[in-house]
């Protein structure tokens, strides 16, 4: 399971360097082999690849009333591999797509992670913290 954050700069070429506490994780469950795509918060998602395609069987199962849906998830995703150097190529149009630049922030989401520009996952916090709690975590405590 991935957890934490990881403060990461991209190379000249849009390559991240996965960070090594989840790099022997990544090559042991799927052989560096993973799967990024756009999400409509405004940060790409990254899959190990046997992860991503049980969930891209529920995305396409969808009815066509998720198209564009479908279209978002699905139509932007992209098939990466780890290199030796345990990095990963951003592609262009994904680092356009969610406005990211030569700073990202890593977070690990339990099956998979979220690759952020640093201040918009910083306004997604902010905007999160304002909206306050909501009534399906009134029961939960720290």
């Amino acid at each position: 399971m991935f957890q934490g954050a990881s403060a990461i700069t991209l190379d000249a070429k849009g390559r991240m360097s996965i960070p090594a506490r989840h790099r022997d994780a990544l090559a042991l469950q799927c052989e560096g082999r993973l799967t990024l795509t756009k999400h409509p918060d405004g940060c790409l998602l990254m899959y190990p690849r046997h992860v991503w395609e049980a969930k891209r069987d529920q995305i396409a199962a969808w009815p066509m009333s998720a198209r564009g849906w479908q279209r978002i998830l699905l139509g932007n995703a992209v098939d990466v591999e780890m290199d030796s150097a345990g990095r990963i190529l951003v592609a262009p149009e994904l680092r356009d797509a969610v406005g990211l630049g030569r700073d990202v922030i890593l977070s690990g989401m339990m099956t998979h992670f979220e690759i952020w520009d640093p201040a918009k996952r910083a306004d997604n916090e902010a905007q999160t913290i304002e909206a306050g709690m909501p009534d399906a975590l009134s029961d939960f405590s720290f």
